[in-house]
């Protein structure tokens, strides 16, 4: 009986210590920066939730002036309730901003320009993931909408602000879904199904669109140079939030993503260390002097050879251009 029990116990400690080391290692590198941001505004899309709301969190602590973008008028108010109340800060502000509609955004960067007279700080968080087939009210597939077109174009509107507030960065929120490499993704932009009209797979649409928002930094950084205005994409990591909560509507892998998630939760980041890397984008003195770099875990991530493919980061820039209505 006694050898019984030592065995257990021993099993059971090999088992926690390897819990132990590996939410270490999936909780990945930490912001160091202490820098604060008195009298610098930040605005961030879908602030509501998940990283975006961590997000706020940090900056509001930093002393910035944060600009909380949210599609919900009931959950955005909710967050900012919660932001004031961790940070102690009275200049958290809502503004609704709803991704899939270009009038919407339109309308936010109309409000944003008259209200705030600069923008220190642009972090492009909000977003969709394997989302079933669906249109943004402007015709775009949902993903590649959301997650590309709408930061695209809302950048574009709020861009001659940061320029005039410059030091300034822009921080889109990317993932390591643009780097793979396989049946359901090649790591391409199909410049001729964009919508996903011809064929729809929700993992690839959701992988091209993260591959967009690499192309669009890398681009939107060689445009900037001499501005003072930087931009940084990022992989936050596998994170427990309710981004993939459209998996549960695929058939048979839907009644298992609860369990699993359940089960493997520690193997998940938590919403605080999933905004690390956009905190450190944001913040970090180190990368004043840098501008269209990748990073994961708090450093620099090399991309590979079709995250730097200049015809094909041009094409996207020129494609997206003409689907938001931007003149050239």
């Amino acid at each position: 009986m006694a050898r019984k029990l030592l065995t257990i116990a021993f099993v059971g400690g090999l088992v926690a210590l390897s819990i132990v080391a590996i939410r270490r290692y999936v909780a990945g590198g930490v912001c160091t920066s202490q820098r604060r941001l008195d009298g610098k505004t930040v605005v961030i899309t879908g602030a509501n939730t998940g990283i975006g709301k961590e997000t706020a969190v940090d900056m509001a602590r930093r002393g910035a002036r944060v600009i909380a973008c949210s599609r919900s008028k009931e959950r955005g108010e909710a967050a900012v309730r919660e932001i004031k109340e961790r940070t102690g800060s009275d200049v958290v502000v809502l503004q609704q901003l709803d991704l899939a509609d270009l009038a919407s955004i339109r309308d936010f960067a109309e409000r944003v320009l008259k209200e705030e007279s600069r923008i220190d700080v642009l972090i492009n968080n909000a977003g969709v993931m394997m989302c079933p087939y669906e249109k943004t009210k402007d015709g775009f597939e949902m993903q590649f909408g959301v997650n590309h077109l709408g930061h695209f174009y809302l950048t574009h509107l709020l861009l001659d602000r940061l320029k005039t507030s410059a030091p300034s960065r822009i921080v889109n929120v990317a993932s390591k879904a643009q780097r793979y490499h396989g049946t359901w993704y090649d790591g391409s932009i199909d410049f001729d199904d964009l919508n996903g009209e011809k064929s729809y797979d929700r993992a690839r649409a959701y992988g091209q669109s993260k591959l967009a928002n690499v192309l669009f930094t890398r681009e939107l950084a060689r445009r900037l140079n001499g501005t003072r205005v930087t931009a940084y994409s990022l992989h936050p990591g596998a994170i427990l939030t309710e981004l993939p909560r459209h998996l549960e509507n695929i058939p048979v892998l839907g009644y298992l993503v609860k369990p699993l998630l359940f089960v493997f939760s520690f193997a998940l980041k938590t919403p605080f260390e999933g905004a690390q890397t956009s905190i450190c984008c944001a913040v970090d003195e180190r990368l004043e002097n840098v501008s269209g770099r990748y990073y994961s875990d708090c450093v620099e991530e090399p991309l590979l050879s079709h995250a730097t493919n200049d015809t094909v980061t041009k094409k996207l820039w020129e494609v997206s251009e003409r689907l938001t209505g931007i003149a050239p």
